[in-house]
């Protein structure tokens, strides 16, 4: 018996440009930042408003912490000279 794995089962995989040690990373401190914004009885709304990202309507935790993720792991812009 074997066991086929499907995406959906998968656990969260790194976007395929960034590092998967510093999307890892980025994950475990979106979802402890959003742990003390829920404790503190935000919504996933302000948790992205804290991270400078615009809010979404209807948006839920998984999603705040995947978002607020890859704008930890995003490589920031180079400023011109």
């Amino acid at each position: 018996m074997s066991l086929s794995i499907t995406p959906e089962m998968r656990p969260e995989a790194a976007p395929a440009h960034v590092n998967p040690m510093l999307w890892h990373q980025s994950t475990g401190y979106a979802r402890q930042a959003c742990a003390r914004i829920f404790r503190d009885g935000g919504s996933p709304a302000d948790a992205l408003k804290a991270f400078g990202l615009a809010a979404e309507a209807h948006i839920d935790w998984s999603k705040a912490v995947e978002l607020i993720a890859e704008t930890l792991s995003a490589t920031p812009a180079r400023k011109a000279a």
